[in-house]
C-alpha cells in the first residue's frame, strides 16, 4: 500500500514537472520566434533548447522520455502558432522543425551524460573545466546537426538559401545552448544559492545593479562603440560570484542586447545601410564573445574553489589524523628543530607538546644515539624513506622502544625548505616479546643441541628445516650442509629405503616409532626413531618432527644380558638355564626321530680340597681350565654346560654305540692328563664321569638321573674314571 502511494506521488510529481517544462518551452519558443520577427526572420538566440538540455542533464535517465515528449509537444505548438505559411503545411512543417529543434538537445544530453554519468548525483566530484570542454564540443556538434536539418527543411518548404539558413540556425542554437543550458543547469543546482552565498547577497545585488547600469547605458546611446565597457563589470561579477554571477550577468546582458537591438537601439546603429538581420548577427557575435571570455573564467574559478575545498578537506583530515592518532607524528627541520609534534606525545611519552619540542637528542637512549644520528644523516642525503628502531626516554625516566618511519618532503609552510616527516609507534611490547621469544629459542636451542639425540623438523617436501647440533655430529655435516636438503640426500640412497615407509606414514599424519642400524662417522650404530606429524591451524599435515636416539650401548647391554642369562659367568659355557632349554628341545627332537641321546655328568675329584688348600681363586682357575678342555674335547654340536660348583654336563646327539660313548670319555680323560698350572704350581685335576646312552626316553629328568647314577658308580670305583649305562639299545 505504501509502495502504491509512493508511486502515485512520484507520478503526480513527474506530471507536474512535465507540465512546467511544457509551459516554459512553449513560452520561450514563442518569445524567441516573435523576437526573430523584429530581426527580419532571424532568431538571435534560441532559448527553449537550452532549458530542455539543462533540465535533462540534471534529471534521471528514466525521466528523459517524459521530458522530451513534453518539450517536443511544446515545440510543435509554438511552431504551429507562429507559422506564417500555407495552412496545409502547418502540421508537417511544425513536426519537421520540432524534430530539428530536438536534435541538438539529444546530442548534447547524450554526449555530456556519457562522459559525466553522475552529473546530478555527485556534483562535488565534477571537474568543471573538463565539463566545459565536453559541453562546448557537444553543443557545437548538436547545433551543427540541428542547423543542417533545419536548413534542409527551410529550403524544401520556403526555398531559402541552404548555407545561409545553416548559419542562422547554427548561431541561434549555439548561443541558446551555451547561455540558457548553462543558466538552467546552474539554477537547478544552485537553487537558492543563485541569490548569492549568505553574507554576500547584498554585494551580489550591488554588482548586478552596476552591470545593469553599464549595459543599459551602453545600449541607450548610438553615438559611440562602447560595448567594451560591459566586459569589466561582467568579469568582476563572475570573479566574485562564479556561476551565479555568470548566469545572472550573461542573462541580463543578453536580455538587454536582444531587446535594444530589436528596437533599433545601441551601438549597432553606427553601422549604416544594414538591415535587422545584420544587427542580429552583431548581437550574436557580441554575446558569443561575452561567453568566450566569461565562461572559462567561471569554470576556472569553480575548479579553483573545488581544489581549495579539497585541499582544506585534506588538510583537515590530516590534522584530525595527526591530532588524534596514537602514533607520534612530527615534522623536523634540517637543523633538528621540531616544527610540529602531535598531541599523542602526551599519552605516549608523558611530555607536553612545548616541553617535548624543547628537548633534544638526549631523550634517545645513549646506546642508540649514534645509530639514530647516522640514520638521519643518511635519510637527508638520499631522501629515501627509512625505518628505524630505538629507545626513547619517557618523562618518568623509563625507556620505550619506538619504530620510526621517516621521509624527507617539501615543507608545507616554509617554501623552498625540506622537512623530515616522522611517524613513530610504541613497539615496546613487541620488542620485549621478541626478546623473550629469542631467549626462549636460545634455551630451546641450548637444550636440543645438548640432548644426546637427533632432533629435527622436516617440511612437506621432506626437506630439513631444523636440526640440532648433536644430529650434525652424528651425520658428520654442519647445519648448512643439511638444512634445505631432503632426507634422501642427507641419509643416502642405501639408508633411505629403510626410512621411506615411516616417512610416508608420518607425512600422512600417523606417528611411528621404529629401530634401524646405520653406519656414520666410521661407527656402526643401532638407532631408535620416532616421527611425529606436524599439523597446521587448518588441520593440514605439512611435515613431521623426528626424535632419534642412539641405542647402540643399550643393544650391547641387551646382548650381554642375554649372554649372561644363558652362559656361566665363570667359565663362559652354557649355564643350567640354557642346558635345560637345550635338553628339552633335544629330547623332543630325538623322540620324533627315535634317535639316541648321550648325557654325561662330570664332577671334579676332590674339588673341596683344592679350594681349601690353594684358595677359591685357584679353584676358579681349575674350573675354567676344565671348561676349556671339555670344550676342546666335544663337538660343536654338543651342548656343554656348568650346572653349578664343580658339576658339568654334556649332551650329545647321534651317539649310536657304547663304544663311541666310551671313546669320548677316554678323550676327555686324556685331555685332563696335563696338570693345571696355578701360577708356578702344577696341579693334577681328575674327573669322575657318568654316562647314560638312551633311546626312546621322553623325560629329561630321567635321562639326567641315569647319568647321575652312572657318575655315582664311577666315584665308587675310585674316581678318575667313567661309567656307562645304556637303555633302549
Amino acid at each position: 500500500m505504501y509502495e502504491q502511494q509512493a508511486r502515485y506521488r512520484d507520478g503526480l510529481a513527474l506530471l507536474a514537472r512535465m507540465t512546467g517544462l511544457f509551459a516554459a518551452v512553449l513560452i520561450t519558443s514563442v518569445y524567441s520566434l516573435a523576437l526573430g520577427v523584429h530581426f527580419g526572420g532571424v532568431v538571435p538566440i534560441w532559448l527553449p533548447g537550452g532549458i530542455v538540455a539543462g533540465v535533462a542533464l540534471m534529471a534521471r535517465p528514466r525521466d528523459w522520455l517524459p521530458y522530451f515528449l513534453a518539450a517536443f509537444l511544446a515545440f510543435m505548438v509554438a511552431e504551429a502558432l507562429t507559422y506564417e505559411g500555407a495552412p496545409h503545411h502547418r502540421l508537417p512543417m511544425s513536426l519537421a522543425f520540432s524534430v530539428a529543434d530536438m536534435l541538438d538537445i539529444l546530442i548534447v544530453v547524450m554526449l555530456v551524460r556519457r562522459r559525466f554519468p553522475q552529473l546530478a548525483d555527485n556534483p562535488h566530484l565534477l571537474h568543471y573545466r573538463a565539463l566545459g570542454r565536453v559541453g562546448i564540443i557537444a553543443t557545437v556538434l548538436g547545433s551543427a546537426a540541428c542547423a543542417l536539418l533545419g536548413a534542409a527543411v527551410d529550403r524544401a518548404a520556403n526555398g531559402l538559401p541552404f548555407w545561409s539558413s545553416v548559419d542562422t540556425w547554427f548561431r541561434a542554437h549555439l548561443l541558446g545552448m551555451v547561455i540558457v543550458a548553462t543558466l538552467t543547469l546552474v539554477l537547478l543546482r544552485q537553487r537558492s544559492r543563485m541569490l548569492g552565498e549568505p553574507g554576500k547577497r547584498l554585494r551580489l545585488l550591488f554588482d548586478v545593479i552596476l552591470l545593469t547600469l553599464v549595459t543599459v547605458g551602453v545600449f541607450a546611446q548610438s553615438q559611440y562603440p562602447l560595448l567594451f565597457l560591459i566586459f569589466p563589470p561582467l568579469l568582476y561579477l563572475v570573479y566574485q560570484h562564479r556561476f551565479a554571477g555568470l548566469v545572472i550577468g550573461i542573462g541580463l546582458v543578453a536580455t538587454v542586447t536582444n531587446h535594444a537591438t530589436a528596437w533599433g537601439w545601441g551601438p549597432f546603429n553606427l553601422l549604416v545601410n544594414h538591415d535587422a538581420s545584420m544587427w542580429a548577427l552583431l548581437a550574436q557575435v557580441f554575446l558569443g564573445a561575452l561567453c568566450v571570455v566569461a565562461l572559462p573564467v567561471a569554470l576556472a574559478m569553480a575548479d579553483r574553489r573545488l581544489l581549495l575545498e579539497q585541499l582544506e578537506e585534506s588538510e583537515s583530515r590530516y590534522r584530525l589524523l595527526a591530532d588524534y592518532a596514537t602514533d607520534l607524528i612530527m615534522r623536523v627541520a634540517r637543523d633538528g628543530t621540531r616544527r610540529y609534534v602531535s598531541p599523542s606525545v602526551k599519552e605516549m611519552l608523558g611530555w607536553e607538546i612545548d616541553e617535548y619540542i624543547a628537548q633534544g637528542r638526549e631523550l634517545i637512549h645513549p646506546d642508540d644515539r649514534s645509530r639514530v644520528r647516522e640514520a638521519a644523516e643518511h635519510l637527508w642525503q638520499t631522501g629515501k624513506p627509512m625505518l628505524t628502531q630505538y629507545r626513547i626516554r619517557r618523562r618518568d625516566g623509563e625507556y620505550l622502544w619506538i619504530e620510526a618511519l621517516a621521509r624527507v618532503a617539501p615543507s608545507p609552510d616554509h617554501p623552498g625548505e625540506s622537512e623530515l616527516f616522522y611517524t613513530g609507534r610504541d613497539i615496546t611490547e613487541s620488542v620485549l616479546a621478541e626478546q623473550a621469544l629469542a631467549e626462549s629459542e636460545l634455551r630451546l636451542r641450548t637444550i636440543t643441541d645438548n640432548v644426546p639425540a637427533i632432533i629435527a623438523q622436516v617440511d612437506s617436501d621432506q626437506r630439513y628445516t631444523f636440526i640440532n647440533a648433536y644430529a650434525c655430529s652424528m651425520v658428520g655435516l654442519d647445519s648448512t650442509g643439511i638444512l634445505g636438503r631432503t632426507i634422501e640426500e642427507v641419509r643416502g640412497a642405501t639408508l633411505f629405503p629403510l626410512l621411506k615407509p615411516h616417512v610416508e606414514r608420518a607425512m600422512n599424519g600417523q606417528a611411528t616409532t621404529f629401530e634401524y642400524e646405520s653406519d656414520a662417522s666410521g661407527r656402526h650404530r643401532h638407532l631408535q626413531a620416532t616421527y611425529l606429524p606436524v599439523t597446521n591451524a587448518r588441520g593440514e599435515h605439512n611435515g613431521f618432527y623426528t626424535l632419534t636416539t642412539d641405542i647402540t650401548e643399550i643393544k650391547h647391554a641387551e646382548q650381554q644380558l642375554s649372554f649372561l642369562a644363558h652362559h656361566d659367568a665363570l667359565t663362559g659355557i652354557a649355564n643350567r638355564l640354557s642346558f635345560h632349554d637345550g635338553i628339552t628341545e633335544a629330547i623332543r627332537h630325538a623322540s620324533a626321530r627315535q634317535s639316541t641321546l648321550l648325557a654325561i655328568m662330570i664332577d671334579v675329584d676332590h674339588f673341596k680340597q683344592i679350594n681349601d688348600t690353594y684358595g677359591h681363586a685357584a679353584g676358579d682357575t681349575a674350573l675354567r681350565e676344565v671348561a676349556e678342555r671339555l670344550t676342546a674335547s666335544v663337538r660343536k654340536t654338543d651342548l656343554l654346560a656348568r650346572l653349578g660348583g664343580d658339576e658339568f654336563v654334556i649332551l650329545c646327539h647321534d651317539i649310536d654305540s657304547p663304544a663311541t660313548a666310551e671313546a669320548l670319555a677316554e678323550k676327555i680323560m686324556e685331555a685332563m692328563r696335563a696338570p693345571v698350572m696355578l701360577g708356578a704350581i702344577p696341579l693334577r685335576v681328575t674327573l669322575s664321569i657318568g654316562m647314560a646312552l638312551c633311546r626312546d626316553i621322553n623325560d629329561a629328568d630321567a635321562l639326567l638321573q641315569h647319568a647321575d647314577d652312572a657318575l655315582y658308580r664311577a666315584k665308587e670305583n675310585g674316581r678318575d674314571g667313567y661309567h656307562l649305562m645304556t637303555q633302549g639299545l
